[in-house]
Formats: C-alpha cells, structure tokens, sequence
C-alpha cells in the first residue's frame, strides 16, 4: 500500500495550492482520509478529513480556506488550499483509515511553504 502527496511547494502569501494523494495497494472507497500537517518544532494535526460517504470536517483554522475532495475512479484525495497564510507553512501529510478497523496508512508528506 503507497499514499503518495505530490503539489507542494513555495508560494506567495494569498496564494493557492492543491495537494494530491495517490493511493495504491487498495480502494480508497470505504476509506476514511485526512490531511495532516506538521509544523517545524509543532506536533502534527489535522487539517481535514473526508469520509467514504463524502462528508468533510476542517480544522478551525483552515476552514473556509482549504477544501477536501476525493475522486474514487481516480483513487486520489485531494485538498485545494486558498488564501494561504506563512502559518500555514508545515509539511502535509496524508492518511487513510478504515472505520472498525485497524488498517491505516501514511504517505511519506510534501512540503508546503508559504512565503513572500
């Protein structure tokens, strides 16, 4: 199984981005999956998840900002990130997890730095 983040990089205050996560080894169907974030010095948090039935839940800080979707014929969750803060700047990470059960995975993150 491989979660792979790919999209990030260095942009300007008030910019945009959109993480991908490509998934493989499994369906990402019945999966739930969130992005994570982990700051320099900062423990990891979640930014937002996305359940197999399409509901989503966004971290207070991001919300209204960063949206989560997900294409299951393509495998790949996504999140689009507008109006980007420095604060934001941390490398993002994605996980699948399988309600009642105890499969989960990681990708290995991409990093994200917002900065004039």
């Amino acid at each position: 199984v491989q979660l792979v983040e790919f999209g990030g990089g260095l942009v300007q205050p008030g910019g945009s981005l959109r993480l991908s996560c490509a998934v493989s080894g499994i369906l990402v169907i019945p999966y739930t999956v969130a992005w994570y974030r982990q700051a320099p010095g900062k423990q990891r948090e979640l930014v937002a998840t996305i359940t197999n039935g399409g509901t989503t839940n966004y971290a207070d800080s991001v919300r209204s900002r960063f949206t989560i979707s997900r294409d299951n014929a393509k495998n790949t969750v996504y999140i689009q990130m507008n109006s980007l803060k420095p604060e934001d700047t941390a490398v993002y990470y994605c996980h699948a997890a399988l309600v009642g059960d105890n499969s989960n995975y990681w990708g290995q993150g991409t990093q994200v730095t917002v900065s004039s």
